[in-house]
């Protein structure tokens, strides 16, 4: 009986280690066969780690190899918190180390991750605060971050990148896939600390650098243009200011400036306002100054001669319901005159021989109804009517620059119409893309995008608007050194409908030297006060970058 017992606990107890060996066999199983994929990747997720390695943003030069932009490496502040024992002790040494928030800090921390940002892109006095913490958890890493040595110098054109070096604005965004390269990454083993073990990398893709970029802007041209428009910006209270600076044979663009501007390294420190490229983004009526289309129009049609003589009618003209005025009486006054003294009632007169059809014609030649082309984000074209909706008055506002749209580039290209012997170029702002090595991979050719005068009209027309400046309402864009030529402009700006009597905007336009235009330039400036004629405000900021630039150049051996 005894031993009927003892075999039968034998059994029992075999049967039941029999379960578990087969219960641990098929947990085994389970384990490496089914489940096998799903724990190599939690054991490799714990024993590799993954690091994405950023491109280098290419460079950005001016047209003499000088640095506009570039990237420097900089350090930043990552965490583990999983790494983080006391999390409130670490939040309240790193925040104020940082300049950061403390609650911020520990919200960062708190989460349940490996890797987490603190803050990024931190100066080196905030570097070497961290590292004298010493905190368990707390890491800086390199990064690479966009500096720009000039801070302000060329903003509009420049642009900006975000924290990533992204493109948002400007040059910066339009030639982003250029500038911005590719990442690459590095798959490395690490041990139990998660510290990288760099001699057991299992894939290593380097990243590819950016593309670096030769602008057309000359970086010497572009301090002159912005401190004398700055100077004329603040002297005379000026809501904004435009200036632009081209080459008119090539279409190069040498300068352009806009204030109010921003210091390119100031992240957070940029206002909406001040980050607009007005001479890109804004059109507006630019009042005498369109007179240089009329003026090529009717030298280009023989419509009259130079010497014909019109009634200016002392300053104030009745046509209709409307009454024209000059900003000064006028009797009889040759064509010649009526452009060098900027007569609105002599200009009109004069159009109606040259007729509508005609006028809209050059409009159109000389670029008004059409983008420049210039390859920068933001361009305006301005809202000019075609001439099925001109109306009875038009040819009574149009021919001196009423009713009429233009940007500060367009009238750019316009006036290096007449400086270029009669041809419209599209704007470069751009010479070429290289590689690190200075190979070119891309470059931008000049373009003529038509012909729009006779040279013998741009000569006459070169001719007539220095007369403007010796002579005339522009005698404050004269230089000592050079003969130079343009017309000035004061245009009333629309409120409500209506022409206001208190808010102008000033502007001339104009080239240099006479023989063999070297440079044009557009300087417009919104309500200035209390003083706001062309002539006063404009005019001088034009003979001062003249004069420096073209002294500069001829220096540089370019002779006119």
């Amino acid at each position: 009986m005894h031993s009927g017992i003892s075999k039968a606990r034998q059994l029992t107890v075999f049967l039941f280690f029999l379960l578990i060996l087969v219960f641990l066999l098929a947990r085994l199983f389970y384990l490496q066969a089914i489940r096998h994929k799903f724990y190599s990747q939690i054991a490799s997720e714990q024993h590799t780690v993954s690091i994405d390695l950023p491109p280098k943003r290419g460079t950005i030069f001016d047209r003499n190899m000088h640095v506009l932009a570039v990237n420097l490496n900089c350090d930043s502040v990552f965490a583990n918190p999983r790494q983080i024992k006391n999390k409130i002790r670490t939040a309240k040494i790193v925040a104020p180390a940082l300049g950061l928030d403390e609650k911020f800090v520990l919200d960062r921390i708190s989460r349940d991750k490996s890797f987490i940002w603190i803050k990024r892109k931190i100066t080196p006095q905030e570097a070497e605060r961290v590292k004298t913490l010493k905190a368990d958890g707390i890491e800086l890493i390199k990064e690479s971050k966009r500096f720009y040595p000039n801070k302000s110098l060329a903003s509009h054109l420049i642009g900006i990148v975000d924290i990533d070096n992204v493109g948002l604005e400007g040059m910066e965004l339009y030639y982003d896939k250029y500038l911005k390269g590719q990442g690459g990454w590095l798959t490395s083993a690490q041990d139990a600390r998660q510290k990288m073990l760099e001699y057991y990398q299992d894939e290593f893709v380097p990243a590819k650098d950016g593309f670096n970029m030769v602008l057309t802007i000359d970086e010497v041209i572009q301090n002159i243009a912005e401190r004398e428009l700055f100077k004329m910006y603040n002297k005379y209270n000026a809501k904004a200011a435009s200036i632009v600076v081209m080459d008119p044979c090539s279409g190069d663009v040498l300068a352009l400036a806009n204030y109010p501007n921003f210091d390119l390294n100031d992240y957070g420190g940029r206002s909406t306002e001040s980050m607009r490229n007005r001479a890109l983004n804004d059109f507006y009526e630019p009042g005498s100054v369109f007179k240089i289309v009329t003026a090529s129009a009717i030298l280009e049609e023989n419509a009259v001669k130079l010497d014909d003589k019109f009634d200016c009618e002392n300053g104030a003209y009745k046509v209709g319901s409307r009454t024209l005025h000059d900003h000064r009486p006028h009797g009889i006054m040759t064509f010649k005159e009526v452009i060098e003294k900027s007569s609105n009632i002599g200009t009109v007169k004069v159009a109606a021989i040259l007729g509508a059809e005609r006028l809209y014609k050059y409009m159109k030649a000389f670029g008004f109804y059409e983008r420049t082309g210039i390859r920068l984000p933001g361009e305006v074209v301005g809202m000019n009517r075609p001439i099925s909706k001109w109306t009875s008055s038009s040819m009574l506002a149009i021919p001196m620059g009423q009713e009429v749209t233009a940007t500060a580039m367009q009238l750019a290209c316009a006036i290096s119409v007449i400086a270029d012997n009669g041809y419209l170029v599209r704007p470069r702002i751009v010479k070429e893309i290289m590689d690190e090595n200075g190979e070119v991979i891309q470059d931008f050719p000049p373009k003529v995008r038509r012909k729009v005068i006779s040279p013998m009209t741009a000569y006459r027309m070169r001719q007539l608007l220095m007369g403007v400046v010796e002579s005339g309402t522009g005698k404050k864009a004269r230089t000592a050194e050079f003969k130079v030529g343009g017309k000035t402009g004061t245009a009333q700006k629309v409120e409500g409908g209506l022409y206001s009597h208190s808010k102008f905007i000033a502007s001339f336009i104009g080239f240099a030297p006479v023989d063999r235009p070297l440079i044009s330039v557009v300087v417009s400036v919104d309500e200035p006060r209390p003083v706001y004629f062309g002539g006063d405000v404009a005019a001088p900021v034009f003979r001062e970058v003249v004069s420096e630039s073209l002294k500069y150049l001829h220096a540089k051996g370019m002779k006119s």
